[in-house]
This record gives C-alpha cells, sequence and structure tokens, in this order.
C-alpha cells in the first residue's frame, strides 16, 4: 500500500518537469488545451502538442516511481492470463496483463500506460480477484498487444452482429441498401479495427480481396504480403460500401474502378490513405496504400547509405544545375529519398517547387503542384508554367514521356537543379531510357550529375538472428574469394518481436556519379554494360555489392541480397 500511496501523492506534471521532459510553461498550455480536447489525460495532450514523446513520459515515470517498464508486444502471453480480462476493459484503460508474480499467482502483472491510474487498479483487482502489480508500457505497445490477442476476435464478433442484424432485417421484410449497410456499427467498427491494426503493424498496404467464398484481408509489411483474417463473402459489400463512403467515392458504382482517399488519426499518427477499387470477378477489390504524413521526410543518416555513399550523395546535390535521377521499381523507397533531398535543399534563399501526381508529403516551405490530367495539367504542362515561376530547384515525381524528359533537360542547362524518378533497374540503364525517350545524347552527358538506383532490404531481426559460416558459392555470389576463411552471415529465425525474422527495411544503393569520362561514353552513344565498366572503374558500388555489404555486417540475410539484385 506504501507504492499506491506514494504514486498518489506525486504528479505527472510535476515528475515530467523534474525530469526536464517538458517546460512547466507546456504543462501550463497543456492544461489550457485539456479544456477544449475533451479533457484527455495530460501526458496524451503533451503528445499531441508535440511537446514530447509517449517513450520520453514513460522512461520519466519509469524513474520517478521506480515502476519497471516492459514491452508487451514483443512478449508471448499465456492464453489463461489473456482470457482473465474483457478486452473492452483493457482498451477502456490502457492496461495489458503478461503474468503472474514470481511464486505467486495471487498477484498479476499488468502493463500500464498510466500506472497511478488507482481507478483502473482497483477494477483489475475486482474483475480478476487478484492482486495488481503495475508495470508501466507505452500506450502504441499495448494497443499492439491487444490487436494481438484480442483483434481478430472482436473482428469475428463484429461480422457475426452485422449477419444477426442482415437476418433481422431480412425477416422483417425490409429492404437492405448500401447506405443502411455501411450507417451500421458493426461495419464502421471493423473497418476501422482493420485499418488501424494495419497502421500499429507498420503496413504500408491493406489489401481486401474477393475470392469465390471468402474475403481475405491480407497485411503488406516490410515488402512482403501476410493474411490476416478472412470473413464470409456476404460481408464484402458492406466492407466495400463503407470504405468507398471513407474515400469519397461513388457508392452504387461497383462496374468501374475508382480512387479515393482516407484521412485518419491512428494512436496521435496522422494517415494518408490512399483507396483503390477495382471490380474482379467474385466482386470489388480494394487495396488501401498507407502513408505517414511526416515518414517520407526523414533524415538522410537514416536512409541507409555508407560513408563512401554518402559522401556521393552530398557532392551530387551540391550541384547548382542539372538532373538528378532516383531509379527503381514500384516501393523501392525513391519518393523517401527525393523527399530527403527537398528537405537538405530547402533553405530560405532557395525556390523549390514539385510536381507530383499525387503530394506525398507536405513540405513547408516547398510549393508543391499536384497533377490533374482531366484539367490539362499534366507533368508537362505543368512543367513548363513551373519554368516562369523563377524556380531554383524542381521536383518532378516521375519522367514518364519524352515531353517530359526534353523539358526537364531544357530547365536544368538553363541553370535549374532538377530531381526526379524513372522505373529502371540499374543506373546505367536509366541512361538508356533518356536516349529510348528521345533525348539526345548530347544533351544527357551535358545535363545528368547523378543517378542514384535503389532498393529496399528487409533488416533482420536483432533478436533472433542466427549466425552461419558462408558456403563456397554465396562467397563467389558477393565478390568474395571462396577460400576466404569464416566469413559470417545470418539467417531468420522468427520471434515475437518480428515478422518471420524480419522488422524494418533500409535501403541499398547504386550511385553513379556523371564524370568527365562518363559524359563522354553517354555523347558517344555507347552500350549500357561500356558505361557501367566505366562507372565501377570511376568507384561506384553495383546494388549486389551494397547488397552484399549489408549482408556481411549481419543487417540482412543473403536471401535478401539475391531478391534485390538481379546480377549474376
Amino acid at each position: 500500500m506504501a507504492g499506491e500511496m506514494y504514486r498518489k501523492k506525486k504528479r505527472l506534471g510535476d515528475m515530467l518537469v523534474s525530469e526536464n521532459v517538458v517546460t512547466p510553461e507546456q504543462i501550463e498550455q497543456a492544461m489550457e488545451a485539456r479544456k477544449t480536447n475533451g479533457g484527455k489525460k495530460l501526458g496524451e495532450t503533451l503528445v499531441e502538442l508535440g511537446f514530447t514523446s509517449e517513450e520520453s513520459i514513460t522512461k520519466a515515470l519509469t524513474r520517478q516511481l521506480g515502476v519497471e517498464m516492459v514491452s508487451t508486444a514483443t512478449m508471448q502471453i499465456p492464453e489463461d492470463i489473456v482470457a482473465l480480462v474483457n478486452p473492452n476493459i483493457l482498451r477502456k484503460y490502457m492496461v495489458m496483463p503478461f503474468g503472474y508474480a514470481a511464486n505467486n499467482m495471487n498477484v498479476l502483472r499488468v502493463a500500464m500506460a498510466d500506472p497511478m491510474d488507482m481507478v483502473a487498479i482497483d477494477d483489475l483487482s475486482m474483475v480478476t480477484h487478484l492482486e495488481i502489480e503495475p508495470y508501466i508500457a507505452t500506450t502504441h505497445d499495448i494497443m499492439i498487444s491487444i490487436d494481438k490477442y484480442f483483434g481478430n476476435a472482436e473482428a469475428l464478433d463484429a461480422a457475426e452482429a452485422y449477419a444477426k442484424e442482415r437476418e433481422a432485417k431480412k425477416a422483417a421484410g425490409e429492404e437492405e441498401n448500401d447506405e443502411d449497410t455501411v450507417a451500421d456499427s458493426p461495419i464502421v467498427i471493423m473497418v476501422r479495427n482493420m485499418i488501424e491494426s494495419a497502421a500499429r503493424q507498420r503496413a504500408s498496404d491493406i489489401h481486401v480481396e474477393a475470392l469465390e467464398t471468402k474475403v481475405r484481408i491480407r497485411y503488406r509489411i516490410d515488402g512482403a504480403l501476410f493474411e490476416q483474417i478472412t470473413y464470409d463473402i456476404g460481408m464484402l459489400p458492406a466492407i466495400i460500401a463503407r470504405l468507398k463512403i471513407m474515400g469519397g467515392m461513388d457508392i452504387s458504382e461497383k462496374r468501374k474502378p475508382q480512387d479515393g482517399r482516407i484521412s485518419i488519426i491512428v494512436d496521435r499518427v496522422e494517415y494518408d490513405i490512399r483507396v483503390s477499387i477495382l471490380p474482379t470477378y467474385y466482386g470489388e477489390k480494394c487495396v488501401m496504400r498507407l502513408a505517414q504524413k511526416t515518414a517520407l521526410t526523414r533524415s538522410k543518416k537514416d536512409l541507409g547509405l555508407c560513408d563512401a555513399d554518402m559522401k556521393k550523395f552530398d557532392h551530387i546535390l551540391s550541384n547548382p544545375h542539372g538532373i538528378i535521377l532516383v531509379t527503381g521499381p514500384t516501393g523501392s523507397g525513391k519518393s523517401t529519398t527525393l523527399y530527403t533531398a527537398l528537405s537538405e535543399l530547402n533553405k530560405e534563399d532557395v525556390n523549390i517547387i514539385t510536381v507530383e501526381d499525387p503530394v506525398e508529403a507536405n513540405i513547408n516551405g516547398i510549393n508543391q503542384v499536384h497533377v490533374n490530367v482531366k484539367a490539362g495539367l499534366t507533368f508537362a504542362s505543368a512543367l513548363r508554367s513551373i519554368l516562369r515561376q523563377d524556380p531554383d530547384i524542381i521536383m518532378i515525381g516521375e519522367i514518364r514521356d519524352g515531353e517530359t524528359a526534353q523539358i526537364a533537360v531544357q530547365a536544368s542547362i538553363t541553370g535549374h537543379l532538377v530531381v526526379s524518378t524513372l522505373h529502371t533497374n540499374s543506373s546505367a540503364a536509366t541512361i538508356a531510357r533518356l536516349l529510348d525517350m528521345g533525348v539526345e545524347s548530347y544533351l544527357i552527358a551535358d545535363s545528368v550529375v547523378g543517378v542514384i538506383a535503389q532498393r529496399l532490404v528487409r533488416r533482420l531481426c536483432p533478436k533472433c538472428k542466427k549466425a552461419r559460416y558462408a558456403t563456397e558459392e554465396e562467397k563467389r555470389s558477393m565478390g568474395i574469394r571462396p577460400e576466404t576463411p569464416n566469413v559470417v552471415l545470418y539467417d531468420p529465425i522468427g520471434c515475437n518481436s518480428c515478422n518471420r525474422g524480419y522488422k524494418g527495411r533500409i535501403g541499398v544503393y547504386e550511385i553513379m556519379e556523371i564524370t568527365p569520362r562518363l559524359k563522354k561514353i553517354i555523347s558517344n552513344r555507347e552500350d549500357s554494360d561500356v558505361l557501367k565498366q566505366a562507372a565501377l572503374e570511376e568507384g561506384m558500388s553495383t546494388l549486389r555489392m551494397s547488397a552484399a555489404r549489408t549482408a556481411l555486417q549481419g543487417i540482412t540475410s543473403y536471401s535478401e541480397m539475391l531478391r534485390v539484385s538481379f546480377e549474376t
């Protein structure tokens, strides 16, 4: 009881100030903001105002209260513990039980976002008939755990509730239409939970697929698709109708593809979701692409560039004019690299204008133009107008045709720095693509200052990766002499902290800086292989070399290296 009294006496604001997490002025501002935000908790308000983070508050409370910090998201919680408390109570108080105290089955260990919440402790004690031993965890961590252990059951309960309502309507002779269907709370809750769960699991895409007898929900996490849950095919019209309403689409149109956008806040992070609906044989399929509003603007240190590549990257960006091209397939991180470069170049004395389809992230101080083909605003027409807007730097979302390529080249030659993307497999192939688009070789040689080809490899989970010695064949494919002893590689295993042995992704790069020698080769229209060989002699690392270096550092696996580099 002494510990409980200690927690009661201490106030969160005082503790955070004494730990230098926030200032007294920020506490005052947060207290004022609580009057208009529905009386949210102080910690939640401080995070929403951007004064601190969940992690900082959690660590400060750990030090001040002497309460141990845990991560329930990485634990395997026993089924009997999970079954003790209803998920509604867990969500209400933001808590997660994870085990019994050592040698005492009467004491339940509970992770809490707020270990000073005595009402939550009392209620949990009454429900479980056990003494509660509080631990501390972040809200995000607890929400992941609740989703993990109860998400599918809650979704299936919602599906069952919807099915019962539908049967009741049929029995009463009421006509069913889409507007009625989507107003039903079970569907609203189910779709919302589906998006929130995907966001917490770091999914980049959600696939809602119509199969013959069922609806399959899959999440793309770290580039790979994982099945999350399946429903009866009868649920499909209601799910799609709900997503159409959220995305601002025509609910009655079921024969044509449609596109929409959803803006949603999950755990105080704003997500911009692009929704694409496509009619298929068994019904409409929906794919949602999730993007955090702030995720694309990050520090260049987080991109995964090695020291040598970082120097090349900085040197290319320092050019006052010319074209910088970032290439790679869809989902290889090109947009992130472009936005990082723009953030680096974004100074008060520079006018930066972008043309994008669509604008993927808003950056303060940069003028961003959204392409609208129906209104006649194409990449090419927007670029012509932009050149009359006195730009220093122009970013083109993608060079898709010869006309756009020609304007980009002309803009770079007349003193502008142009950054853009192309869909090619390597940096040398990018030059050939520009030639195919009809740009003269001497203009390419004169304008292009650097080409960055990139891929994303999955990071091995540091908790479960397993070391082994490389085979002779593996050494050979990584450019290592077969007789070299004790070359260590790591394999994915899989644990509670990761997705089948991987967690997160990192970029691997092939940066071709256009030197005078390469300019000459380009101008003479020589073969891509000749250009690549010369670039290698000038110090370029291929994608295979960069991926092999990442594998040898234990960051990724040999199989990932092979997946992203096509060379033999």
